[in-house]
């Protein structure tokens, strides 16, 4: 089953403040940055097996308490930046909740393992090559 990240919006806690950057006296008026919060902890719609997961997979983009913050400023109006950072965290959890590809074990065909010592020998024939005629020895 595929989990959905829209299912946790209701969670989510926005806040504002002033961007920073190009943008003129707009952005010293306005205040466009869009802060994301979630706590992963004291989430109601999470299970306890998601919570361990997220913790684990999302550890390096979470607070002490727990909670992943996402902003948000690239666009000049809040409604965008807020838009942003839903879609920032939806990316977020979604690549959390995929499964890894178990990698597969391969050994290399007997004809590239050939075309390998092939070249190494070659390779070595013509240093061999540069060493006998050396004007120096």
């Amino acid at each position: 089953m595929a989990f959905d990240p829209k299912s946790l919006e209701p969670e989510l806690i926005f806040s504002t403040s002033r961007s920073s950057g190009a943008g003129g006296q707009n952005v010293n008026k306005v205040n466009t940055k869009v802060t994301l919060r979630f706590d992963v902890y004291n989430s109601s719609l999470l299970t306890a097996e998601q919570k361990d997961k997220l913790l684990t997979r999302l550890r390096t983009r979470l607070t002490n308490e727990g909670v992943l913050l996402l902003s948000s400023q690239e666009q000049r109006t809040q409604l965008k930046n807020k838009e942003s950072a839903i879609a920032k965290f939806n990316s977020i959890l979604s690549n959390a909740f995929r499964e890894k590809k178990k990698r597969k074990a391969t050994k290399p065909s007997k004809s590239s393992v050939a075309k390998r010592l092939k070249g190494k020998k070659t390779h070595s024939e013509k240093k061999q090559l540069r060493a006998r005629f050396r004007p120096d020895h």
